[in-house]
């Protein structure tokens, strides 16, 4: 299940926007080997709180486009389908039987500046950026070299599935 929350009012959320994000989400989960009711929130956010996010979470003091904040901890290098495929869970990952894997800030506001910046639509921005988070509450990192190839490779691929293309 996902909850998308908008919490900001600068950039129109409309269906298409969230029902185009619940599908490469799920497309996703079930591409990395997700095989149980989870649970993931998505809340839509302005720079103003992204900065403060920012400045609360990892003591940096700017607006970015996006932050994860995943549940499960991962071995270096290591991703959901390898680590958890098979891994039976205590309790406390779960809420109301479905599997917590984390919550995605993204700022709507910058997504929309970096569309223009980028010379993409929105919507592929948006589905970017939330994608990009997915993969990073699923233990995806990109501080490597090696590890941001996967990284952008498996983004890009689960992108053109939808023929959401830059």
């Amino acid at each position: 299940m996902i909850f998308i929350d908008n919490r900001q009012n600068k950039i129109e959320v409309d269906n298409e926007l969230e029902d185009i994000l619940n599908q490469v989400v799920e497309y996703a989960l079930r591409e990395e080997k997700v095989n149980q009711e989870y649970e993931v929130s998505i809340i839509f956010v302005d720079n103003e709180e992204i900065k403060r996010l920012n400045s609360e979470f990892r003591n940096i003091k700017r607006e970015t486009d996006v932050l994860s904040f995943p549940m499960l901890e991962y071995p270096p290098h290591n991703v959901f389908k390898e680590v958890y495929i098979n891994h039976k869970f205590d309790d406390s990952y779960f809420d109301e039987g479905k599997l917590v894997l984390g919550d995605i800030a993204l700022s709507l506001e910058k997504a929309l500046e970096q569309s223009k910046e980028f010379e993409h639509s929105f919507y592929r921005e948006a589905c970017y950026l939330t994608i990009h988070s997915i993969l990073h509450l699923l233990g995806y990192d990109h501080i490597e070299d090696e590890d941001k190839v996967v990284m952008r490779s498996r983004e890009e691929e689960i992108l053109s599935k939808f023929n959401i293309n830059r």
